[in-house]
């Protein structure tokens, strides 16, 4: 290729995948976090404010329970991280959503509160939703320790020594958040209370803030313990091992539909994701200084890879293969290869001949290896609203809608039982998301409407003979049934990322692969599935503690390594 061609193809426009490989549930159930994940967005935000962490309440007893209030200040904002920590039972320990105590609990609260405040949250944080909150509580959480791990790490460090490495890695964390609630839940901030802040305004940064304090807390916490049990033999937490401590989270079927609930900001995440991708695809060569990134990188995915290991036995054959892949397709980085034109791409297309697993990792990495060049995107990740209903668009501009972006919903026979095998619906004991059987299970007139592909084919049975020019409005007068269809068509018309184009009804459907997306698009890393509905995580595992923000770290925590 000559210098001039070169010059061109620099200039053309970045290639996004295509939506039906992306948007597949199987592919979205292999996510890796990337740089554009929402922990790694906060940390960095946080570092470029040098933001310092304060404690201004550490009211504990010699066994860790009691209060404790920290407070960081980010665009301008004051946000404090009200912590609560009580004796908890065995019997009463539990991850289930419906449990009613919890070791710890908390609020992030607007602002730095009071005493009185602080009064208030505490009859009622660790009361959780059957509590009273008001405009000032932007998020609340709870968490259970990780019992066996936290007292080997109290113990460990009461005698003068550090946690064992391996029982480290093998856990991660000393607390496990059950739920981490936003946006308006229970009586707390509305979003728009923290959309036009800086510093909060990007997807589920007030959520994210406030684990990376529990975070904070759960280091000093068992410190704490430690040193009121042995104060003459106690030693802190190293800073290498402190900084491989993240927060442990268990989530199940609640948080899958929120992927279909809101098909524009699914997009949005998406589409950041893939512009990044096609950006890097198109860079008609690498300097020497990414190239020896991208191997770098290599070698910290494989140490990743070999410290995560889990019992599913679906999952971790996966992860075996990948370890093996990953081994045997580090020649395609040497130098003399990734020196040829368009070296990006040439390893992207030689990954479709091995696993979904390993197609996304890369794509991972080879995010990873753009560094800051596509930070700009997370800007665009959020979204205001999922759109309005357009009464006067003619039917012929609906039709054409759905032949240009739901051709995958029209090729599915839900004539076949297996196609309708599973329905949503909201349990009345859990207050969450559920999925039943059919054939089996009664509450299929409670039914979620999460089938979007059978909506969309309804739609189209019912259109056939309507005349082109008639509105929407005019065929909705006659056909009510089909409103949210319509709406979802005319809001997903420019978003190519918005839908799921999988049937969410099918007995193929497995909402572990919702769930590693959207956990992917957190941040999260060593996903350890309990069952093909819910799942373990660790948060913010490698990321830069409290001091070392105040003293410049950076974002550096892609996939966590433990030394």
């Amino acid at each position: 290729m000559t210098a001039a061609a070169v010059d061109r193809a620099e200039e053309r426009t970045p290639a996004l995948r295509a939506p039906d490989t992306v948007m597949r549930l199987g592919r979205m159930g292999a996510s890796f976090p990337t740089r554009l994940s929402f922990l790694r967005t906060l940390i960095r935000r946080l570092a470029a404010s040098g933001a310092e962490v304060r404690r201004p309440v550490w009211d504990m007893d010699i066994e860790g329970f009691g209060d404790a209030v920290y407070t960081v200040r980010l665009g301008g904002h004051d946000y404090s991280l009200v912590a609560f920590s009580c004796p908890l039972a065995d019997e009463q320990r539990s991850d289930r959503v419906i449990a009613e105590a919890w070791d710890t609990s908390y609020v992030l609260y607007d602002g730095v509160p009071d005493a009185a405040e602080i009064a208030r949250l505490r009859a009622n944080a660790p009361r959780q939703e059957a509590g009273r909150f008001g405009p000032r509580d932007l998020v609340l959480s709870r968490a259970n320790k990780s019992v066996r791990f936290f007292e080997h790490v109290a113990e460990s460090l009461s005698q003068g020594r550090q946690p064992d490495r391996e029982r480290l890695g093998e856990v991660g964390y000393l607390l496990r958040t059950t739920a981490v609630y936003g946006n308006g839940k229970f009586g707390i901030a509305d979003r728009f209370v923290l959309a036009e802040r800086a510093g909060l305004d990007g997807p589920f940064q007030a959520e994210m803030l406030t684990v990376w304090l529990i975070r904070e807390f759960s280091h000093d916490l068992v410190e704490h313990v430690a040193r009121h049990r042995a104060p003459e033999t106690f030693v802190p937490l190293s800073p290498e091992l402190r900084r491989h401590i993240g927060v442990g989270n268990s989530t199940g079927l609640g948080m899958a539909p929120f992927l279909a609930n809101h098909p524009v900001l699914l997009n949005n995440w998406v589409l950041a994701r893939e512009t990044a991708l096609a950006r890097v695809r198109a860079k008609p060569r690498l300097d020497a200084e990414q190239v020896q990134r991208l191997a770098a990188l290599w070698q910290q995915a494989a140490r990743h890879l070999d410290q995560w290991s889990v019992e599913d036995q679906t999952l971790m054959p996966r992860i075996l293969r990948l370890r093996g892949e990953w081994a045997e397709a580090e020649s395609w980085i040497e130098p003399a290869r990734l020196g040829l034109p368009f070296p990006v791409a040439s390893l992207l297309d030689r990954s479709q001949s091995l696993s979904v697993d390993f197609q996304e990792l890369l794509a991972a990495t080879l995010i990873e290896m753009a560094g800051a060049e596509n930070d700009d995107l997370a800007a665009g990740m959020a979204a205001a609203r999922e759109g309005a209903l357009q009464p006067a668009m003619r039917l012929s501009a609906l039709r054409q809608l759905i032949r240009e972006h739901y051709g995958w919903a029209l090729s599915i026979p839900f004539a076949e039982a297996a196609e309708t095998a599973q329905f949503w619906y909201v349990s009345e004991e859990k207050l969450e998301p559920r999925l039943g059987r059919r054939a089996t299970e009664p509450g299929q007139e409670l039914e979620l409407p999460l089938d979007i592909a059978r909506q969309v084919q309804r739609l189209a049975a019912d259109l056939e003979g309507e005349p082109e020019t008639l509105s929407v409005a005019a065929f909705l007068a006659r056909f009510p049934q089909h409103r949210h269809a319509v709406r979802r068509i005319q809001t997903t018309a420019g978003a190519p990322y918005a839908e799921i184009r999988d049937n969410l009804l099918s007995e193929r459907c497995l909402p572990i692969d919702m769930l590693r997306c959207k956990l992917a698009f957190f941040g999260a890393s060593k996903f350890d599935p309990r069952s093909d509905r819910w799942t373990r995580i660790t948060l913010f595992q490698g990321a830069p503690v409290a001091g070392e923000i105040a003293a410049g770290e950076t974002d550096n925590c892609w996939l966590p390594v433990l030394p």
